[in-house]
């Protein structure tokens, strides 16, 4: 080497070196736009790690030649046992993460050690207003502070040193609608970005942005309109007012901003992703058609003002919850010789998109799993071409994607090294058809189409079909071909978010209750990691002390982790923070049992009475205590209660004497004929349960044996 080369290299090391050294020191009173544009390596300051949301990691001390020897650094028990699905914000070897009920911790990165914590007390009633658990997906962190929205709508800043309170508002209006708020907050240009959820009870779907520093709210952009008698808000409302019918304002609409918001700092402009219409059923909500502005679309906006710049609508007339909250990418990509600004999306509607981010125009639309709904997208008008059974009007039809999505709100990774898009991807049909006599109800589920699928005879078979037509995977998707490259099967669905680092790895956990990481280029498992429980959440990996950490939150629940109805072997342990490192030694402790109380005697054999009960339980009970009377456990179990519970039931269902526990009263929708039949049906499932756990052993794997191959048969027909 030449002694002009040598310098050189040394100049490069000793640059090297003082780039780490200034990328260490940053502090969260310096994170800025600035900062999570720059994307230091050594930090997760955003909620996608940058603005650009691609959850790729220049890390690469962990590596697919060294990944075997991951092991557990340290974990951390939340105060709770119920789904996580936060996104660990790391900065200056401090981690932020929220956990059930909107509790957001603050944890020493290389210990595990709480450093602080703030209980934001919601109140426990407001869970029935949470469509799908008391989950948070995580904080934001800007200028000093930790912001976080809770449960209960509010928007609340805190000290990122001391966790003391700065500011709170009452980020939506919960006495007019039943909001509330599960998703991160972004921050740029001094301007706190914040939805709502709700869609599934009926609410008017905004996006509002506030002073970082007051909390005072600068502007807010709705995503549907209101009754035209009382005016709009704006050119983009009274535009979209002419896609509706009807009087779609007395349901609320839709259109929740519940999980995407990215900022684009090359551009300067802001992307929400909007939801469902509310009902889900279009001839419900927009009885004489129309495309219903701002469904299921990608807006952008001005970040400074919230003025509409252009749309693009996914899913016109939306009927199925197809959202368009799942997360927006942001890269470049070159087509046909042009190099383009881009959005990647793949939504619950099973089509991975191509949008120019610049004015909306629709490149590419290809699915990216099974769908039934519609056969391909048309380039020229940008609308799906649908299949005859996709609007369900004559009847109930089996249609996929289900509800679910065939991507729901697990976050998905781009590697600039592979080229690829891993989407943790959901297989699953849904039954869907319109309610006779629809009746709206504030505060209740009001979805238009039924949420019982057909029953089954036997819980064994009803367990086994679950898992076989509710599929999941790891998809390696190529946006340059739009093709699969790669698909690594899953034995459950719901599984978590993704990560990928330039080690050539790609992280994820999984619904059985697997951390893994596989090789980025051939999908192939190189290492994984019991984590006693379902995984949800998306990993980030993070540097301290020039030793790489790899965290994931881990809890099972979720939406499908609680309607789902799969059974569980031990109680749920507590919800964890896990951190590897290369070799960490730490351990978890075993799960402890599940208690299981017999259940009093059947109340009636009334086929009628059960059948009523049945849909009743649907109607009010199913998603959370699940499927056919099945719960994950975190939500108590109705087959396995103490007598006590039974004793009390119509105290407890329709007088709401648990109401400071989350167990609200029916009182005002159920009489106590319908209270009888709804417990009627549970004591048939909890006596089902209790005889099936008395047959011989060799009787329940004969019968498990043969229900395994009738339902593979059914799913391969299906």
């Amino acid at each position: 080497m030449t002694g002009k080369n040598s310098w050189s290299a040394l100049l490069l090391a000793f640059g090297s070196v003082l780039l780490s050294a200034t990328a260490m020191a940053l502090t969260p009173s310096e994170v800025s736009t600035r900062e999570i544009a720059s994307n230091p390596p050594g930090d997760w300051l955003s909620y996608g790690k940058d603005y650009r949301e691609q959850r790729f990691s220049e890390l690469k001390q962990v590596n697919r030649d060294n990944v075997a020897d991951l092991g557990l650094a340290w974990s951390f028990d939340t105060d709770h046992n119920r789904g996580l699905e936060a996104t660990p914000i790391v900065v200056d070897g401090v981690m932020y993460v929220t956990g059930n009920w909107s509790v957001v911790y603050a944890l020493d990165a290389r210990s595990g050690k709480l450093l602080w914590k703030y209980d934001p007390k919601v109140p426990r009633e407001w869970a029935k207003m949470a469509c799908c658990d008391v989950v948070n997906r995580g904080v934001a962190v800007y200028e000093g502070k930790v912001i976080f929205g809770s449960l209960d709508a509010r928007l609340i800043a805190l000290d990122a040193a001391s966790g003391e309170l700065l500011w709170e508002v009452q980020s939506a209006d919960i006495e007019a609608y039943p909001y509330t708020i599960t998703g991160a907050p972004r921050v740029a240009k001094g301007l706190v970005f914040i939805g709502n959820s709700g869609s599934e009870y009926g609410v008017r779907g905004f996006v509002s942005a506030f002073d970082v520093n007051t909390g005072e709210m600068r502007w807010r952009f709705y995503t549907v309109p209101g009754n035209p008698a009382d005016g709009f808000e704006n050119d983009a409302m009274r535009r979209a007012a002419e896609s509706w019918s009807g009087n779609w304002w007395e349901y609320g609409g839709g259109g929740t901003v519940w999980d995407s918001i990215v900022y684009d700092d090359e551009l300067d402009q802001l992307y929400i992703g909007v939801g469902n219409g509310s009902p889900w059923s279009h001839r419900i909500r927009s009885p004489e058609g129309g495309d219903n502005l701002y469904l299921s679309s990608i807006v952008a906006l001005d970040p400074d003002t919230g003025e509409y710049l252009w749309h693009y609508q996914e899913t016109p007339a939306e009927s199925w919850d197809y959202t368009a909250t799942q997360q927006i990418m942001l890269a470049d990509m070159e087509i046909e010789g042009q190099l383009r600004k881009v959005i990647w999306h793949a939504p619950k509607n099973g089509f991975f998109f191509i949008i120019d981010r610049e004015n909306g125009k629709l490149l590419s639309a290809e699915p990216y799993t099974d769908v039934n709904w519609a056969t391909h997208y048309d380039l020229e008008t940008g609308r799906p071409v649908e299949t005859d059974i996709a609007r369900y009007g004559k009847g109930p039809e089996l249609i996929r994607p289900s509800s679910m999505g065939a991507h729901n709100w697990q976050a998905m990774a781009h590697s600039p090294e592979t080229g690829y898009v891993y989407i943790p991807v959901i297989s699953s049909l849904f039954q869907y058809e319109d309610v006779q006599d629809y009746l709206h109800r504030w505060g209740q589920w009001n979805l238009g189409v039924p949420l019982a699928q057909p029953a089954l005879p036997d819980p064994i078979l009803a367990q086994l079909m679950i898992k076989a037509m509710t599929r999941g995977s790891l998809l390696a998707w190529d946006p340059r071909t739009q093709s699969a490259a790669w698909e690594l099967p899953h034995k459950l669905t719901w599984n978590g978010g993704v990560l990928a680092t330039a080690g050539g790895l790609v992280f994820q956990g999984t619904a059985e209750g697997q951390v893994i990481a596989v090789d980025a280029k051939t999908g192939d498992q190189l290492w994984s990691f019991d984590a006693r429980t379902g995984v949800m959440a998306p990993p980030v990996t993070f540097s301290v002390d020039g030793e790489q950490y790899i965290s994931v939150l881990v809890g099972w629940g979720g939406a499908f982790g609680l309607i789902a109805g799969l059974e569980q072997e031990h109680a749920p342990p507590p919800s964890r923070v896990l951190t590897f490192k290369l070799g960490g030694d730490a351990r978890l402790p075993e799960n402890a049992a599940k208690s299981l109380h017999e259940p009093p005697p059947r109340l009636t054999d009334d086929e009628a009475v059960l059948a009523e009960g049945r849909d009743l339980y649907y109607a009010y009970c199913a998603a959370c205590h699940g499927t056919e009377v099945v719960s994950n456990g975190a939500i108590p179990d109705l087959r396995h209660l103490p007598r006590a519970f039974h004793d009390n039931f119509n105290a407890i269902v329709l007088d709401g004497v648990m109401s400071k526990l989350g167990m609200v009263g029916f009182g005002e929708v159920l009489n106590e004929e319908q209270a009888f039949a709804i417990h009627a049906f549970i004591l048939e499932h909890a006596n089902i349960d209790k005889e099936l756990r008395a047959q011989p052993q060799w009787w329940r794997d004969l019968k498990t044996w043969f229900f395994s191959a009738l339902a593979w048969l059914v799913s391969l027909l299906t």
